[in-house]
């Protein structure tokens, strides 16, 4: 048997019904829980919703947060697009509705009412996967635990990365981190964002657009995170410049100092170098997340980590112990809600079944601004440092004809091919629904198509997707609108 703790105290409310049976105790030796997941993210609540499914009777999740979704659905994808989606209407009715015709007299941010917004859509989809709980018989314990099962899937996620050394302190009302960036009452006169990556660049988007002066902070070269493409990265940072936006790369945060209302942040080259002091109302400190196992207690269950505290686990998600299994963010890979997804599915997969799988080369990643940038696959860094001889397909928005007359042209989709055999080796989109587009890129990828085979497949006219299969054409050989 399987002994596995959320966290040192019992703090537990049983929320749904076991089986046909109604509410029972928790779990006992004699009549043990088939699975627990530990954790109600995206990964976790998959997992469990997966495997009565598969064929397992009785089927806990243990969620402490008080609702179910995750970092990614209370304080992470969901409200922050919920703010990217309002914050871009307003700044179109601001500053964009006169050239499409459209007089609006006066156009006010009612902040409260936004954010009201934001939260409601977090209330009724974690009020959805309650929902989704109940039809499918799984218990939620809501609370921490001591649990007993026959498999356990370790599902807790990530929390916010400190700032490294302990320099800069987190007080979630002048100094925030993502989540308390989210909660801003008012519209800050200067933000400084410490942090190039997605989850800074959403929301300097997301404030720069309500009226904020924001400026990046960037250690690297380069914006947009890991996995970005150079030359996607260079536009990304030339198009948010137009829109505001300041950056200041390769450049080292040392301290925050807070002093009559503001904050000071002394910084310097990130190669050292004179210093230099910013000032801002509000610094978001947007670090990176890392793993999260307050509480397991996963010493003593065995179960190994490796120097980055994240869970070990091996091709089928097995944990150092046979029966624990781990998904997510609390393991390797990607931070990702999605990838945390296919993992909890493939792992009850592999419990039942032994067969699983997850692609880990077709994953894609979106920066939900605007435009957004999504990208799937290899970069042109990444064939270069491989030795990989590749074909480059690009068609620019500004010759598709939907994006013209929608006038949202910036941006391209990028191809980039196997130069011998033209199979599809990364898709790259900067550009109007790059998030949505990048699919079609998903799924040439995980079928191995070639440019030729999204080339010559058919792309409803008028449409902004008819970008994509003429990068496939350009790619492939000449594109014909441009």
């Amino acid at each position: 048997m399987l002994h596995l703790r959320r966290a040192a105290q019992r703090n537990i409310t049983r929320v749904g019904k076991s089986r046909s049976t109604g509410l029972r105790g928790l779990a006992t030796a004699a009549e043990p829980y088939d699975v627990v997941v530990i954790g109600g993210g995206p990964g976790g609540y998959v997992a469990a919703i997966k495997a009565p499914s598969s064929g397992y009777g009785y089927t806990a999740c243990v969620e402490k947060r008080g609702s179910l979704g995750g970092t990614c659905l209370n304080v992470g994808c969901i409200p922050s697009k919920a703010m990217l989606n309002n914050s871009h209407l307003y700044h179109q009715a601001k500053h964009d509705f006169e050239r499409r015709g459209i007089e609006v007299p006066t156009v006010n941010l009612n902040l409260a009412k936004m954010l009201e917004a934001k939260t409601n859509a977090v209330t009724g989809l974690t009020k959805g996967i309650e929902l989704l709980f109940r039809q499918n018989k799984v218990d939620y314990i809501k609370g921490t635990a001591e649990i007993e099962a026959k498999n356990i899937v370790i599902a807790t996620g990530s929390e916010v990365a400190p700032f490294p050394g302990g320099a800069i302190q987190i007080d979630e009302e002048q100094i925030v981190s993502s989540t308390g960036a989210l909660e801003l009452q008012k519209v800050p006169e200067k933000m400084v964002v410490i942090g190039g990556g997605i989850i800074g660049l959403e929301m300097g988007s997301v404030w720069s657009r309500l009226g904020a002066e924001v400026t990046v902070v960037e250690f690297l070269g380069a914006i947009g995170g890991a996995g970005i493409d150079e030359e996607v990265a260079k536009q990304f940072q030339r198009t948010l410049t137009k829109q505001g936006l300041k950056f200041k790369l390769n450049t080292k945060v040392l301290s925050a100092e807070k002093k009559d209302g503001k904050v000071y942040l002394e910084a310097e080259p990130a190669k050292g170098g004179k210093s230099e002091t910013l000032e801002a109302d509000v610094v978001l400190v947007a670090v990176g997340r890392r793993p999260y196992t307050d509480g397991l207690n996963i010493e003593a269950a065995g179960v190994e980590l490796d120097n980055k505290g994240r869970v070990v686990i091996d091709d089928q998600f097995t944990t150092s112990q046979k029966n624990i299994k781990c998904i997510g963010d609390v393991t390797f890979g990607p931070m990702l809600a999605h990838k945390a997804e296919e993992e909890g599915i493939a792992a009850v997969e592999f419990l039942k079944t032994g067969h699983g799988h997850v692609n880990y080369a077709a994953i894609p990643s979106v920066v939900y601004t605007h435009p957004e940038v999504a990208w799937v696959g290899k970069t042109e860094q990444d064939l270069k440092t491989e030795g990989v001889k590749y074909k480059i397909g690009k068609f620019s928005f500004a010759a598709n004809s939907r994006a013209k007359t929608n006038l949202d042209t910036e941006g391209f989709v990028k191809f980039l091919t196997e130069a011998e055999t033209d199979r599809i080796l990364g898709v790259h989109i900067i550009g109007p629904n790059a998030g949505e587009m990048i699919a079609e890129g998903v799924l040439a990828l995980e079928y191995g198509a070639s440019s030729e085979d999204v080339a010559r497949t058919t792309h409803a006219h008028p449409t902004l997707s008819e970008a994509f299969k003429e990068a496939a054409m350009a790619a492939n050989g000449k594109p014909i609108h441009m």
